[in-house]
């Protein structure tokens, strides 16, 4: 039995870890479940699973149901105190730590955890684009081990089991392309938040949707790779693939290319980074190829995504540089949502704060925070 704490639990990436839980009540167990704000959620969540904590990362929702606790049914204590996820995250009564949280807000719970030694699942991207180099040592010093959510780094760690780490000669990143894929430069100039939102393949949240228009989420993904994998950026690339079957693909020296498919349906990569290294009955749709008709793969352009142009500059020079992009795309991403900025602004946004901001090579975590909420501050006033 794996005991699993949610940080992000009401969140599609929770809600889905959740369902694989309750596919293998023998084998998993939801020990903790967190939330940003939605308390009601979180409750429906906690009777159903039981688990021995709960928590509201927001501390003035916090605040308004610390109270009463309006909704627990008494298995499950609420957490109230400062350090109440680091509490969750260390305890021996962990095994396992499911990072969910969107944003750079996800790094503490994860730093943490890794500090002790625990199993850690990563769905949160930016952890490793803000603070790679640091958050591997750190998983190296401790013993702690990191396995990969995203579909994509899922599809590579899995696909790497078919050779050494020295033979392989690239990594390929498939991305559907997002709503936008066959957009001309000028009608990007133009798109809205609303279509912007209507991801083909994918049911996401709002930010992580607009980072798929962008293709930001793959910029971000390249920064991940070449962290989690060892890889310089030159070993990683980016194809188009609009079916979102084949999830991403390993290259070895040999010429040979593994690759792994499966529906759109992130309970897959849950399952097997909650499990790993066994493999069990998936809730997860099966894939019927047959069904599927043609899979497409076309080079991914970089003039009319110029976001994938940072991503490899960004994991060139590592340092400060991966925390001031992803908090300066964070923010851009936001004020594009309340029709601040226009779409195309968002990658503007972020190469104008990476190119003001005083690039530090070899930064502490606590330089790492203060680069993000610099950036944070600069994006919020950049006016092209």
């Amino acid at each position: 039995m794996r005991r699993v704490a949610i940080l992000g639990s009401t969140g599609s990436i929770g809600t889905s870890c959740l369902d694989v839980i309750a596919s293998l009540p023998e084998r998993l167990a939801a020990v903790a479940l967190t939330a940003h704000t939605n308390w009601d959620q979180l409750c429906e969540q906690s009777r159903r699973f039981r688990p021995r904590w709960v928590t509201l990362t927001d501390n003035e929702g916090l605040a308004q149901v610390a109270g009463n606790a309006p909704g627990l049914d008494g298995s499950a204590e609420l957490l109230v105190s400062a350090d109440r996820i680091e509490r969750i995250v260390t305890s021996a009564e962990t095994d396992t730590v499911l990072t969910a949280v969107v944003g750079a807000a996800g790094l503490r719970g994860t730093w943490a955890a890794l500090e002790a030694g625990k199993t850690v699942c990563v769905a949160n991207k930016e952890t490793l684009v803000m603070a790679g180099l640091l958050v591997m040592d750190l998983a190296r010093q401790s013993g702690a081990r990191i396995l990969p959510v995203d579909s994509e780094h899922s599809a590579v760690f899995q696909a790497m089991q078919a050779g050494r780490h020295n033979e392989v000669r690239r990594i390929l990143l498939t991305a559907s392309g997002g709503p936008f894929r066959t957009w001309s430069s000028q009608q990007l100039e133009q798109a809205t938040p609303e279509q912007a939102l209507r991801h083909p393949t994918w049911q996401m949240g709002p930010k992580i949707t607009i980072d798929s228009a962008t293709m930001m989420n793959k910029a971000l993904e390249i920064i991940e790779a070449k962290w989690l994998f060892g890889l310089r950026p030159d070993q990683i690339e980016v194809v188009l693939h609009p079916e979102s079957i084949v999830h991403s693909m390993v290259e070895f020296v040999d010429g040979s290319v593994i690759a792994q498919l499966s529906p759109p349906d992130m309970r897959l990569q849950i399952q097997y980074a909650l499990c790993y290294p066994d493999r069990f009955p998936c809730p997860a749709p099966r894939l019927d190829l047959t069904k599927v008709g043609s899979l497409r793969f076309e080079p991914a352009d970089q003039d009319r995504f110029p976001a994938l142009r940072l991503g490899y500059e960004v994991a060139e020079r590592g340092g400060t540089a991966g925390a001031v992009l992803n908090a300066a795309n964070e923010i851009a991403v936001a004020r594009f949502l309340s029709g601040e900025i226009h779409f195309t602004d968002i990658v503007r946004v972020c190469r104008a704060i990476l190119a003001s901001h005083n690039f530090d090579p070899t930064p502490t975590l606590d330089e790492l925070l203060a680069a993000d909420g610099w950036a944070r501050m600069e994006a919020n006033h950049w006016h092209g």
